[in-house]
């Protein structure tokens, strides 16, 4: 018995708050994105060219509306230069 109070004991974890909403989500109240290509990918890299298809642009004037998302948000940044981008709310 007296081996049983030497061994140490395990405390419960401690229970962390219930973590604040993404930044990105409470700064942008926008429910999509409206992009439009404005550019021609012509003389630039397969990456861009690839970004833009995989935002379901490959011709110019091409509109799609897309969901405001953290990765949607990334690959505007790569290819911003060929495109405008409108919020909808």
């Amino acid at each position: 018995m007296a081996q049983d109070k030497d061994k140490p004991t395990k405390k419960p974890a401690a229970k962390s708050p219930p973590q604040p909403k993404a930044a990105a989500e409470s700064a942008s109240q926008a429910k999509g994105l409206k992009l439009t290509q404005i550019a021609s990918p012509a003389g630039r890299g397969a990456r861009q060219l690839a970004t833009l298809k995989g935002l379901g642009l490959n011709k110019m004037r091409r509109t799609r509306v897309l969901e405001d998302t953290p990765a949607v948000r990334g690959m505007i940044a790569c290819v911003k230069h060929l495109i405008r981008v409108e919020e909808i709310r």
